[in-house]
């Protein structure tokens, strides 16, 4: 008998729910989206109404409550993170929660632990892990095609003075800047396609006269497990980029764009100079099956790409990065 789809609500809807979650939920096989909270209940009620979201919840406690839903996703400011999750996990439900997983790998830890005490299943939304071309990638790497990974790349900018998340200048709401809002997409990614973690990080940042307290460009040089080093850079004042380039002891991979979900990516593989293989991925449907991955995974299927464990250690290669900047020297995970 078909099972029927595992019921998804949003806690903190915004901006990133509008233009990447709700397009995604209508192609899922085994996910719908059942409801929402916002702090601004009219604009709540406005969205649901447009949006044609069965429930409109009043509280947060509503919400994580209502028989009606069976997963949390939880998409509010960094810093509400760790008392939204909390609060979902003594509901009972399952929680899917936005990078950066929280303020600090302390709270990630609590997160994570209460989950595995309560026996719930615990993801966090990087979504990047379900891009074709990170998967492309991933298997190329474990299959030997450049060898032994020896140096790593990845890069992500983007204009945030134009952001419609307002919120993510301000220090009390969000981790930090681009090294918490996007660099965290970065780390996870070189994680993901080498199967290597972090050891240690120097950074290098500054702030500038739009940034407030927090870091508008970063670059950040990491230590990894298998003898990778590993750059990081990251800029909130260029227009989007986004790259992931591993060189390896018999050739280099280069993912121009391989970080985007918006058009086709293109992976060049090279020795010596010369293209030896050339493949077109398009990551379009990423948001969709990590939806789908989760409520497998919640069913009893397969395993959730992004743990809460993984979570948890990108949290500490981040307070790492941000205690490194602050205290100009290299500091260990």
């Amino acid at each position: 008998m078909t099972q029927s789809p595992v019921r998804f609500a949003i806690l903190g809807f915004g901006h990133h729910a509008i233009r990447r979650l709700l397009p995604a939920f209508p192609k899922c096989e085994h996910s719908t989206l059942s409801g929402m909270w916002r702090r601004d209940h009219a604009a709540a009620l406005a969205n649901c109404a447009d949006y044609k979201i069965p429930h409109c919840f009043a509280t947060r406690e509503e919400l994580c409550s209502s028989p009606d839903v069976d997963v949390v996703f939880i998409t509010s400011p960094d810093a509400m993170h760790r008392d939204d999750t909390l609060l979902a996990l003594r509901h009972g439900k399952a929680v899917l929660c936005e990078k950066p997983l929280a303020m600090s790998a302390t709270q990630a830890e609590e997160m994570n632990a209460a989950a595995n005490a309560a026996g719930l299943l615990f993801g966090v939304a990087q979504n990047f892990r379900y891009n074709r071309s990170l998967e492309w990638m991933r298997q190329q790497i474990t299959a030997g095609l450049i060898g032994r990974p020896q140096l790593a790349r990845a890069e992500y900018c983007y204009p945030a003075t134009n952001s419609a998340r307002k919120w993510i200048i301000d220090a009390t709401l969000a981790y930090g800047g681009p090294i918490g809002d996007v660099g965290v997409h970065c780390i996870d990614a070189l994680r993901f396609v080498l199967g290597e973690d972090v050891i240690s990080v120097d950074t290098l940042a500054r702030k500038d006269a739009s940034s407030g307290k927090v870091e508008a460009v970063a670059s950040l040089q990491m230590e990894m497990t298998g003898d990778v080093f590993a750059t990081v850079t990251t800029s909130a004042r260029t227009p989007y980029r986004s790259l992931v380039e591993i060189n390896g002891s018999d050739g280099v991979m280069t993912a121009e764009g391989g970080l985007t979900v918006d058009r086709p990516v293109e992976i060049v593989v090279r020795r010596a100079g010369e293209v030896v293989e050339r493949v077109t991925v398009d990551n379009g449907d990423g948001y969709t099956r990590m939806l789908d991955s989760f409520a497998v995974a919640l069913r009893g299927g397969s395993h959730f790409a992004a743990t809460g464990e993984d979570g948890v250690h990108n949290m500490q290669a981040l307070d790492a990065a941000i205690k490194s900047w602050r205290s100009g020297s290299r500091e260990r995970l």
